[in-house]
């Protein structure tokens, strides 16, 4: 008699292709799998007993902490569940590798081999530490993604320890030498190796993600001496079960940049044909007590299936009135390395990516500027693009904004969808005239 199947639940509080292969993966193997999402999730404590719904035999973490607008409590709700479900990617675990300089003390304790870092937390130490980092070296804040959060700064710069409210630190620039920026991503499932691949930077940016045009070559099987064993060594060292591990390949050898326990892996299909969904839906099912065709598990990771699967909810969800609301005009709160400044911006929803004038990006020291960055829709043209740090209504992300000069526009910000996703807007509402009007009072 056959096992019956198990219900496999993804934890996931965002529209993402991987979660969709992931759930799909689940149900290809035979297995029920459950979308656990914000608007279905009940967690119940009772006396003596734990009720979650919907129930699930077993949880895959997916949650987002480097972009999510309150990682505590994403983290806390995560642990809830792991105190009585299985959970793969456990959420500690998950929160060390999303803490950059958490996750380098972890990798530095266990011997793993990362560029030379500091965090210096004052005015002073900073002053002391960085002229050890040599004329040219990278400046990141401690959680970011998709290369967000990051600047190739030089010594003369002025640097203030923090980008908005969140701590920078200093890291070395490795591989500066090469005419063509290359790092290697290696995915690990389960202390294997299921794809590697080189992302090559795009023209005129020196940072290699994917999301940021970055093209990508196979090297899956043929990965440099010593990278496998060092990705195996780097996921386990901030203890996850499966991750994204980023290399890049130094005087010395090849030392990690980041451990990413949600990174995304369309690109590592598209380079090398192999997709980890199947084997991360393999590692959750066995650890339940399940088991799974293997001769399966390796057809199904000749795909990506991220269609919608049949677990997503079919009723249509109604608009998050818990969202904050913003004018079509507001307040903006804008951050470079250098400073900060408090400007009026105007929402612009038909943008998909938010606009800066060329003075307050240099006023803010928003730079460097990345010429020809790779526009987040197909219909704006490529332009110089430099990273940001947005704050309204006491929500902050970090952005990739477009640069424009325009001398003398009343609204130095002109505000895209990669932030007003995060608010409801009221058209016939202006920051202006709600100054005004308080100021009558």
């Amino acid at each position: 008699m056959s096992e019956p199947p198990l219900r496999v639940g993804v934890l996931s509080f965002h529209d993402s292709k991987e979660s969709k292969a992931i759930l799909n993966a689940v149900e290809n193997l035979g297995h029920e799998p459950v979308w656990l999402r914000e608007h279905n999730v009940l967690l119940h404590f009772l006396e003596d007993a734990f009720v979650m719904e919907p129930d699930v035999d077993v949880v895959i973490n997916r949650l987002l902490l480097s972009t999510t607008k309150q990682p505590v409590e994403a983290v806390g709700i995560a642990n809830a569940i792991a105190q009585f479900r299985p959970i793969v990617n456990h959420p500690d675990a998950a929160a060390l590798a999303s803490h950059k300089i958490g996750a380098a003390a972890a990798l530095v304790e266990q011997g793993v081999p990362i560029p030379e870092t500091a965090l210096p937390l004052g005015a002073t130490t900073l002053s002391r530490i960085r002229p050890e980092f040599g004329d040219q070296f990278v400046y990141k804040t401690i959680v970011g993604t998709h290369g967000g959060g990051a600047w190739k700064v030089h010594q003369h710069d002025l640097l203030t320890g923090t980008v908005g409210r969140r701590r920078a630190f200093l890291q070395v620039l490795v591989g500066a030498c090469r005419e063509r920026p290359r790092d290697l991503r290696v995915y690990v499932v389960d202390r294997s190796v299921v794809g590697a691949m080189y992302r090559y930077a795009a023209d005129d940016d020196w940072r290699t993600n994917v999301a940021r045009g970055g093209e990508v070559e196979d090297v899956t099987d043929e990965l440099p001496t010593g990278v496998e064993s060092i990705a195996l060594q780097a996921t386990e060292a901030v203890g996850l079960d499966c991750a994204g591990v980023d290399l890049i390949e130094g005087p010395d050898g090849w030392v990690v940049l980041e451990v990413n326990p949600t990174a995304g892996f369309k690109g590592l299909f598209a380079a090398t044909g192999r997709s980890p969904a199947p084997y991360i839906a393999k590692l959750a099912i066995e650890r339940a007590g399940g088991s799974v065709d293997h001769e399966r598990v390796s057809a199904l990771a000749a795909t990506f299936d991220d269609s919608v699967p049949s677990s997503a909810p079919s009723r249509v969800e109604p608009i998050d009135l818990e969202s904050p609301v913003v004018g079509r005009t507001e307040r903006v709160v804008v951050s470079g390395t250098t400073d900060t400044r408090a400007v009026i911006g105007r929402a612009d929803p038909t943008s998909a990516r938010t606009r800066i004038d060329l003075q307050l990006a240099a006023a803010i020291g928003a730079g460097p500027i990345q010429a020809g960055g790779q526009s987040v829709d197909e219909s704006e043209k490529r332009q110089p693009v430099v990273d940001v740090v947005i704050g309204i209504a006491g929500i902050e992300r970090t952005i990739s904004a477009t640069v424009e000069d325009r001398p003398g526009s009343r609204y130095p910000l002109l505000l895209g969808r990669d932030v007003l996703a995060d608010f409801r807007i009221d058209v016939a509402t202006k920051y202006e005239d709600r100054e005004r009007e308080r100021l009558e009072e």
